[in-house]
């Protein structure tokens, strides 16, 4: 930029300081030879340097990382705009702009301006935790959405528009893949707190040391990482709404205390607090494995239990209701058609008849997954899946019926022997945990003591 001012200089410079200091940016003002001439109130503060620390020195004294914007339009006599830089001691993360000055035509010095980001950044990260959170309070499934005409789930339905018109504790038991989550949503969207949020916390996904701060949050300065002001935990978001709490199997024992704390008393005591916390919250819970059984081999505390089964729902396996096989096969084409961007709109009576002959697992969650690789299998112009498009299921049957009587196999090509390890001992404990056995026994039959079972299956779930 070319300088043309009339007046005194004293007063000239007078008036450029005391601008330059009212600049919400950082500035820093260079003579030709890139010599820092002055910095304003911002730079100190953005920059972690004194005025001492630069005046007089290179205008590169202040970066951490890469060349100085300052230096670089003072070499190519140039406008340099909107760079990324770190400045100072803390390595704090600006951007850049700089011009050179001139006088008459005379390269006379540079002013750059740094713009703090960082608190940009934590602002957008806090609006992105902020929005998943809504995310998570808002229920995405009703009661329309759960498919099927069988006897067993039209019972399971039914129990669950009953169980909607309570306050009390729900308990969800069903296999993996049953669509447990989605009677939670459908049972809070019937209910009277369906305009209130609804939380999901998946027990088995957070690390067990976060689980107890994560469910009922924590003090300021809690424990090492915690965040100053504290955190609310899952049952404060829920307040005035419902948790549903998924495979709540998974709690460690002082957590299943603190819950049952919130059961009767309806109040959580943060983590590092003394005082209690009142708060409305409904609570669904849901398994996949036999909670009177975990109960009988001490595992889950019998209180903690009798608390969350107040009111009941067994979701059928989908071995249990395959007249459903049609009408979820179109529901997750239609699903799957979003998805994909395709228009297959049905499916061949020999491809059903397949589907049929498979005793589904893995129930509606392995289905959505065949009927996805099936249509990945089709051209992009079919619109009707075959039986050709559907991957070979009958061999999965086969080694599921071998697993159950103890066979085992792994495929072991282009696998280092770690990797073949860790495959083999996946598949081990699944069959066992798979025949419902308590772990005692289940440790005495390996010939391992009962802590390196629960070591290995906590490997397992990671």
């Amino acid at each position: 930029m070319t300088v043309k001012l009339n007046g005194n200089s004293e007063h000239v410079a007078q008036l450029l300081k005391t601008i330059i200091s009212l600049i919400p940016d950082a500035v820093m003002v260079t003579d030709e030879k890139g010599l820092c001439v002055m910095v304003n109130r911002a730079y100190t503060e953005i920059s972690g340097l004194s005025q001492e620390d630069v005046l007089g020195k290179p205008a590169n004294i202040d970066i951490a990382e890469k060349e100085s914007i300052l230096m670089k339009s003072l070499k190519e006599k140039r406008p340099i705009l909107n760079e990324l830089r770190r400045v100072g001691p803390e390595k704090k993360e600006v951007l850049c702009s700089a011009t050179p000055i001139f006088f008459d035509g005379e390269l006379v010095g540079s002013v750059g301006v740094m713009h703090d980001i960082s608190e940009i950044k934590r602002l957008s990260r806090e609006l992105e935790q902020k929005n998943q959170l809504l995310k998570n309070l808002q229920p995405t499934y009703t009661i329309e959405d759960i498919v099927g005409k069988s006897e067993a789930i039209i019972k399971a339905k039914e129990r669950a528009k009953a169980c909607a018109e309570f306050f009390a504790t729900v308990l969800i038991s069903g296999e993996s893949g049953t669509g447990k989550e989605l009677f939670a949503h459908a049972i809070h969207n019937l209910s009277k707190r369906s305009q209130g949020p609804f939380v999901r916390v998946n027990c088995a996904a957070i690390n067990k040391d976060l689980l107890e701060s994560e469910l009922f949050g924590y003090e300021g300065g809690a424990f090492t990482g915690s965040l100053k002001k504290g955190k609310k935990g899952y049952f404060e978001e829920a307040d005035g709404g419902t948790i549903f709490l998924d495979e709540v199997s998974e709690l460690s024992m002082p957590a299943q205390a603190k819950l049952l704390r919130v059961l009767q008393e309806q109040e959580v005591i943060r983590v590092g607090a003394t005082v209690p916390r009142k708060v409305d919250v409904r609570v669904i819970a849901a398994t996949n494995r036999d909670l009177e059984e975990e109960v009988k081999a001490g595992n889950f505390r019998k209180d903690l239990f009798y608390r969350l089964d107040v009111l009941s729902i067994k979701i059928p396996p989908l071995r249990e209701r395959k007249e459903d096989i049609p009408l979820l096969c179109r529901h997750i084409l239609k699903k799957l058609n979003q998805k994909y961007g395709r228009g297959v709109n049905n499916i061949s009576d020999e491809a059903l008849k397949l589907l049929y002959s498979y005793d589904w697992p893995g129930n509606v969650r392995e289905l959505e997954n065949v009927i996805s690789r099936a249509m990945i299998n089709m051209d992009i112009s079919e619109k009707e899946i075959k039986k050709e498009h559907i991957p070979p299921i009958n061999i999965l049957k086969e080694e599921k019926n071998k697993e159950e009587d103890g066979v085992i196999s792994i495929n072991i090509k282009n696998k280092k022997w770690k990797e073949i390890k860790k495959e083999f001992e996946k598949k081990v404990f699944d069959y066992y945990l798979k025949g419902k056995k308590k772990k005692v026994d289940i440790a005495r039959e390996l010939g391992i003591t009962r802590r390196s079972l629960y070591l290995k299956i906590e490997e397992k779930a990671n």
